[in-house]
């Protein structure tokens, strides 16, 4: 689960702050590219092959192009909170998970709705 907040929405992106409390499954977007500043918590994640997993700590920025799968299966540190760009805006709705059992963005994240 995570906790999902809009701070600001344009035509030519949206900004997010969230809060990370268990790892997240491969998953990918589909209309947006991912910029994720680390601003506390540490784990691991790995973007396009399990075996590409790296160690994540703050201060990092971690990117994630539009239809790459990626996840964050080891959590080191908590809270684990990340400032996120996304290009262009996306909607809440964009998340898709590899494997359907692992959820929908509404089960997913709190805060999936924009008027939060």
């Amino acid at each position: 689960m995570l906790v999902d907040r809009y701070l600001q929405q344009t035509p030519e992106a949206s900004t997010r702050i969230f809060r990370v409390y268990r790892p997240s499954p491969p998953h990918f977007h589909e209309h947006c590219d991912e910029h994720l500043l680390v601003v506390s918590g540490r784990g691991s994640f790995w973007a396009g092959d399990i075996s590409n997993c790296v160690e994540f700590r703050p201060g990092m920025l971690l990117v994630f192009k539009r239809r790459t799968v990626h996840a964050m299966p080891v959590m080191l540190q908590e809270p684990i909170v990340f400032l996120a760009l996304d290009t262009p805006p996306r909607d809440p709705a964009d998340v898709h998970f590899v494997d359907p059992r692992d959820g929908t963005p509404q089960t997913f994240i709190r805060g999936y709705s924009q008027a939060d």
